[in-house]
């Protein structure tokens, strides 16, 4: 994924090279790679590995990645360090961060749209309106809102189910249907992977929810215990920590027998229930 990556993100060249160079400081040389992985392995499930599946798994990181460049501004978050380094606003500025995020924004359609992905037009359009909807007002960007104003909202099960399925699973949700899309997976089976994606998505943001409540800023490279510094609504402050791991290990469950059918070749995205569940950062 490092070397489709940095294939894909413009050489630095011209008078716009700075904002070339923190794109490529903000993608590359950090991050688990869960969603494009998920994409890659829900894709290969269904009997697909090629150059135009690498592509899109590409796609969706760049975007991904603008989010989290966001995320860490002041009038956002508000955070210094992300991936064990600076944030981009600190390593050159806001400015820079803003207009970097905003052209992996715009790069993610772009690469999208090259027939490489798929010879068929309209499968590259139902990925460009899929990514739309699920980083939009009606998935992560929502999610986004949701988080920042959600002192204004009663904190109760169904807002932070809301707001996680939101901020968190769309993208995730995404890259599972998406690879399946690609592959030419049947309806029964992006069912099987929208199913095993939620499940696993919301699991992945209460062990975020969790490791920002007891994890270890050097391991996880970005600053812990602001959550609750910031009033924001989580399975932790509704639920507890020891109840909202055994929520997540619940849905852990529920993400595996969605795979059921697939016997062991979906041994590796059953692998990467555990991983979710477990990761320290």
């Amino acid at each position: 994924m490092e070397q489709v990556l940095g294939e894909l993100l413009p050489k630095p060249a011209g008078p716009q090279s700075e904002a070339m160079e923190a794109m490529r400081y903000a993608v590359l040389g950090g991050g688990k790679r869960l969603r494009p992985f998920l994409l890659v392995e829900c894709a290969r499930l269904f009997g697909s590995d090629n150059e135009g599946v690498y592509l899109a798994a590409g796609a969706l990181e760049c975007l991904h990645v603008y989010s989290l460049i966001h995320d860490d501004l002041p009038c956002m978050d508000d955070d210094d360090l992300r991936r064990g380094k600076l944030a981009v606003h600190k390593q050159y500025d806001e400015a820079m961060a803003v207009l970097a995020g905003d052209a992996l924004l715009t790069l993610a359609f772009e690469v999208l749209s090259d027939a490489r992905v798929h010879q068929d037009a309209n499968i590259r359009l139902k990925l460009m309106a899929g990514l739309a909807h699920a980083g939009g007002i009606h998935g992560m960007i929502g999610g986004q809102v949701i988080d920042i104003y959600a002192k204004n909202l009663n904190h109760d099960e169904e807002l932070i189910r809301q707001l996680q399925a939101l901020k968190t699973s769309a993208l995730i949700k995404y890259a599972a249907v998406s690879g399946g899309q690609l592959a030419g997976a049947s309806e029964t089976d992006i069912k099987n992977m929208a199913t095993y994606s939620e499940a696993l998505g919301l699991a992945f943001q209460i062990r975020d929810d969790t490791l920002d409540f007891e994890g270890d800023a050097a391991t996880m490279g970005k600053a812990v215990k602001k959550d609750a510094g910031l009033g924001k609504v989580t399975f932790v402050s509704i639920h507890g920590l020891e109840n909202a791991k055994m929520q997540a290990e619940a849905l852990g469950v529920q993400a595996k027998e969605a795979l059921s059918t697939y016997g062991e070749k979906a041994d590796v995205l059953r692998g990467t229930v555990d991983f979710v569940l477990h990761r320290q950062k």
